[in-house]
């Protein structure tokens, strides 16, 4: 499942060592309240996509912004964006 694949690349690449796929809720908020990430693992788990998925994001766009909002946007903008 897509959204499984996304949480184990948020835990690799921003070597999230104490927390399993199963620990983050897949609605859940990244940053801020929910799993608490920053801009600098924004940037981090960006880079990751663009190299396993092949998208390509924009760091300032508003869109960027709402598919990072969760693992299940994520997961959707991916899967958007692979079939094109």
């Amino acid at each position: 499942m897509l959204e499984q694949e996304v949480k184990e690349l948020i835990i690799d690449v921003l070597q999230l060592e104490d927390i399993s796929p199963k620990d983050i809720d897949t609605d859940a908020p990244l940053f801020v309240d929910g799993l608490g990430l920053d801009s600098i693992d924004a940037l981090e788990l960006g880079v990751a996509l663009q190299k396993k998925y092949g998208i390509s994001l924009s760091a300032d766009s508003e869109d960027t912004r709402r598919h990072f909002a969760s693992v299940r946007a994520l997961a959707a903008m991916i899967e958007t964006n692979r079939k094109q």
